[in-house]
């Protein structure tokens, strides 16, 4: 069951749930986006096709908060707001090491569509990547940090975190030491956008997952 935080003639904001991916691909398994074009086409006993825009992502492994255009009015103007950086998206992670208190990383990164991986490059390839960051706790080793990001690139916080020695607990792709079975430490915790018709500023939050690496930084009491 998807989790659905809000829901107008507009929008549909939900709770993406680890390990699916948002849209179909290559391994056929079950998608959001499918599976959210179905449940609104039973719940409101829709004819013929949905509409459902997608108008940002997140990788398969990663959970958290996730919007939807219902109309491709609203479609258009969240996709405006995505280029014009005024959707503000942001993360929780658990990386390995001590992070510094704070800081601005920026890069340059190119994917590789053959092996799906995205590494830095440097002079004046690839897409321009930065993100801020700030350091909420450490200990055992593990850093828990917050992330607001800036550009949304493919694989972009895995990425520019692992080529400064803090890799992500739990990533299989670009965390030697990840274990298997570790789910990847990393969870889109809120989001802020502008209503497309009511013009409303709107924030949408996420509480962490629940287990190891995010229960050793719980409060107790």
């Amino acid at each position: 069951m998807i989790k659905i935080l809000y829901e107008d003639n507009h929008l549909l904001v939900v709770i993406k749930p680890v390990n699916l991916p948002v849209m179909a691909d290559q391994s056929h398994d079950p998608d959001l986006l499918s599976l959210l074009k179905q449940d609104l086409k039973e719940r409101w006993n829709k004819p013929g096709n949905v509409y459902l825009g997608l108008v940002h992502r997140l990788d398969r492994p990663v959970g958290g908060v996730m919007v939807f255009a219902k109309t491709s009015k609203a479609a258009a103007r969240l996709s405006r707001q995505v280029q014009e950086h005024d959707f503000v998206k942001v993360y929780q992670a658990v990386v390995c090491g001590k992070a510094d208190e704070s800081g601005i990383l920026q890069d340059r990164l190119i994917k590789d569509p053959r092996t799906n991986m995205v590494r830095i490059t440097h002079g004046t390839a690839g897409k321009e990547a930065t993100l801020s960051f700030q350091r909420l706790a450490y200990q055992n080793d593990l850093s828990l940090i917050q992330i607001h990001l800036k550009t949304g690139r493919s694989h972009q916080i895995r990425v520019q975190f692992s080529a400064r020695q803090l890799p992500l607990w739990g990533d299989q792709r670009y965390n030697p030491a990840a274990r298997p079975g570790q789910q990847i430490a990393l969870w889109a915790t809120s989001l802020t956008l502008t209503h497309p018709i009511t013009q409303q500023r709107l924030t949408f939050s996420s509480e962490l997952p629940q287990g190891r690496p995010w229960s050793l930084f719980k409060k107790e009491g």
